[in-house]
């Protein structure tokens, strides 16, 4: 493929580099407008002086994180995906606040596997923001005969985590991030339309309890949409790339206002 260069000397490929921009900045409209419409949530969070930021969800949150480097604001714990790109992010950018940033997720967790580790893993951490992505694994482990689930089931189980979390810890602010998939991998036509029922029933969750709404979906759809292949986006159709991942903690940012 042909490349460019930029003044700087910096060599680019000029065609993916400008649909990767492209992809970027309609997902970054089509996010900052389904976030409008979904949740009643107030519209971004400010932060406070030792303030908890908590990431909880799968695999895709997880990101390789090592569960035997404890405490907060450790990189090694962070895993590599979108927890640490916003991690650092709100570290640099909020040093006056000595804020603590924990990444809890555990791969192949579902709605029932975070309520059963729920009180360790949240509660005790009194998180002032939690950031939630679960769903993928609720429908992949049903597929694969290892889980039984529906979509109600998921649905009045999120909820119900949601709930006991804002009675315990009434002043939290909460951010559903939208599960996704990329139609590429492992993803095929027989997921739909359940996967989609599915964040459907995400989103009621988000709007029953007021929680901040991440359409980490429509923003993908829109990237792919712009002409990037989601493969880009994510190999296997489930797991985030570099990008993918880049991708999410823009949004996240843009839709939390941190």
């Amino acid at each position: 493929m042909e490349r460019s260069t930029r003044p700087s000397g910096t060599p680019v490929t000029s065609e993916l580099d400008r649909r990767t921009l492209l992809g970027a900045m309609a997902a970054g409209v089509a996010a900052a407008t389904v976030a409008e419409s979904v949740s009643g949530a107030e519209p971004s969070i400010e932060l406070k002086s030792g303030d908890t930021i908590l990431f909880q969800g799968d695999s895709i949150t997880d990101a390789g994180r090592s569960r035997n480097a404890g405490g907060a604001n450790n990189g090694r714990a962070m895993g590599s995906g979108y927890p640490i790109l916003l991690g650092s992010q709100l570290l640099k950018d909020h040093r006056d606040k000595a804020l603590k940033v924990f990444n809890r997720g555990i791969s192949g967790n579902k709605v029932p596997d975070l309520e059963a580790r729920w009180k360790a893993d949240c509660l005790d951490l009194n998180p002032s923001v939690l950031s939630i992505l679960i769903g993928v694994n609720d429908i992949w482990h049903k597929r694969a005969g290892r889980y039984d689930g529906t979509v109600k089931q998921y649905e009045e189980g999120f909820l119900k985590l949601v709930q006991s979390t804002l009675e315990a810890l009434p002043s939290v602010r909460i951010v559903i991030c939208e599960p996704f998939v990329l139609r590429c991998g492992a993803i095929t036509d027989e997921w739909f339309p359940e996967f989609d029922e599915r964040r459907a029933a995400a989103a009621t969750v988000a709007r029953e309890t007021k929680s901040l709404w991440v359409p980490f979906q429509s923003m993908f759809d829109a990237a792919v949409k712009a002409g990037t292949e989601p493969a880009y986006w994510a190999g296997d159709g489930v797991h985030p790339s570099m990008a993918g991942h880049a991708l999410m903690a823009e949004t996240w940012t843009k839709v939390t206002g941190l």
